[in-house]
């Protein structure tokens, strides 16, 4: 699995956290989403792919419209650039937000064939975390030490969402992570398997953006269907 990390900096300095989010611009991305926040969704095969509630994700959600604003167009902008994947191939920006006990179970970003997304953008290849909390809500990596076919057996004995056995990052405000879900050879990564662990104090706040293989005009109709069969983290 790979994955790439940009830590948080208090003020833009040359040459240094290119991927970083200032607090304000957090902030704004945040009262963008919070009127219209609504329960997360997770896809199911018995409800053909279409999104269903799961006590596996707990969280709130929205997705903000691509280029929605000159902020929203900024980071978009600054997402291409620093992972050379096309504006075009960009789900709209989805903000999640993750109170105490609130939690997604290990899951892969990568979609079903089956499944609206791929048939209309191809496979997810990257994902992009933007995030803060005090304590708790690391995004876990389990299969960064263990096999797949073991994860979810163990998942729920780890003390802290797999921090002993796997890969746990606790990021700040403002900070990235970028994981990709397919391989250089374009096949799966099993390996990119990962779960958002329990909030235990204040809460989280997460951007995330998940970039395809493929470029499509995503329309607000378009949107309106993904933000009912997303799977994000």
């Amino acid at each position: 699995m790979y994955i790439q990390w940009w830590d948080e900096v208090e003020e833009p300095q040359e040459g240094k956290g290119f991927m970083e989010q200032s607090e304000k611009e957090c902030s704004q991305l945040i009262n963008l989403a919070k009127p219209r926040m609504e329960r997360s969704l997770v896809s199911a095969q018995n409800t053909n792919w279409e999104g269903v509630v799961s006590s596996r994700r707990t969280s709130s959600g929205r997705f903000l419209a691509k280029g929605q604003n000159q902020l929203v167009r900024r980071i978009e902008k600054r997402i291409a650039e620093f992972t050379f994947i096309p504006v075009e191939n960009g789900e709209g920006l989805s903000i999640l937000h993750y109170e105490v006990g609130q939690k997604f179970e290990p899951h892969h970003d990568y979609t079903h064939p089956d499944s609206f997304s791929f048939k209309s953008l191809g496979q997810r290849n990257a994902t992009l975390v933007m995030s803060g909390v005090k304590e708790g809500g690391a995004t876990v990596f389990p299969e960064a030490k263990k096999c797949a076919s073991s994860a979810r057996r163990w998942w729920k004995k780890l003390p802290e969402y797999g921090k002993d056995n796997g890969l746990s990052v606790k990021p700040k405000m403002g900070d990235a992570l970028l994981f990709w879900s397919v391989k250089p050879d374009g096949t799966l990564d099993p390996t990119s398997l990962h779960a958002s662990s329990p909030v235990v104090k204040g809460d989280k706040w997460v951007g995330v953006k998940l970039m395809h293989v493929k470029a499509k005009d995503l329309t607000q109709e378009v949107m309106a269907n993904r933000c009912r069969s997303t799977s994000n983290r």
